[in-house]
């Protein structure tokens, strides 16, 4: 009975922790969690992070209607982490702005298979989105579509398999992290897509809503109506805490 009760608890804390829920909420500003496997934004009639956000809104403040709620930017739907929403047209775009102006301090966590040439360092390449595919190219500089993709690294934890990374991203590529850690022969650890063997997150049966070991950790960003500075922290979701690259048990 008490293994049992342990599960059950077990489960319910992973639901938790892995649920869509508020991060930062300040005014019109909101940052939240998203989980792997949802889109942040879709069609109506199609789950997605802003419809979720909407719903924990409504019935917080009690309202029907339909106030308006946009995300500024997009993460991967494979990838979890923190997402920066608006509640207001004026908000969003100013948030919006800064994600195109570069002024957006954007660190990932990664698990990648495989070992990557050093410890830390930066990846410099040019990438293309397929046409008509959900999928991304390095090419050479001298493709007229190939788009510049900047990134550094560094290593927090490496294994025989597996090589933890924290990932500052410069520029904001379409799948940039997947595409430039599999081009170097480490692919991120459940990302089928792009070569990866093995793996991760909740088992699904669906294949669209499959995790990767791919974290938007944190933001830095300015408040798009005081301007104070703001940093938000996506806590890992319960893949990430029972995974452990050096079998040693969770990692938090």
């Amino acid at each position: 009975m008490s293994d049992s009760r342990d599960r059950e608890e077990e489960s319910a804390s992973a639901s938790d922790i892995d649920a869509v829920r508020i991060l930062y909420e300040e005014g019109p500003c909101l940052a939240v969690f998203k989980p792997g496997g949802l889109l942040t934004q879709a069609p109506p009639g199609i789950d997605s992070l802003e419809l979720q956000v909407a719903g924990i809104l409504r019935d917080r403040e009690g309202t029907k209607g339909g106030r308006y709620l946009a995300a500024a930017h997009r993460i991967d739907r494979p990838a979890s982490g923190v997402v920066l929403m608006g509640r207001h047209r004026r908000a969003v775009r100013r948030l919006a702005d800064q994600f195109a102006g570069r002024m957006v301090e954007k660190e990932y966590w990664a698990i990648l298979e495989g070992r990557l040439a050093a410890p830390s360092g930066r990846w410099r390449d040019w990438v293309a989105k397929r046409p008509n595919e959900a999928h991304v190219d390095v090419l050479s500089q001298r493709e007229p579509r190939a788009k510049r993709a900047e990134a550094t690294y560094r290593t927090l934890s490496v294994t025989e398999r597996f090589t933890w990374v924290a990932i500052d991203l410069e520029t904001g590529r379409t799948h940039q992290i997947r595409v430039q850690a599999a081009s170097r022969g480490a692919p991120v650890l459940g990302d089928h897509q792009y070569g990866a063997s093995s793996g991760f997150g909740p088992e699904v049966s669906d294949a669209r809503e499959r995790w990767i070991a791919l974290h938007a950790r944190r933001l830095v960003f300015r408040h798009p109506m005081t301007r104070n500075l703001v940093e938000v922290v996506a806590p890992l979701p319960s893949p990430w805490r029972h995974f452990d690259p050096a079998g040693d048990g969770a990692v938090e």
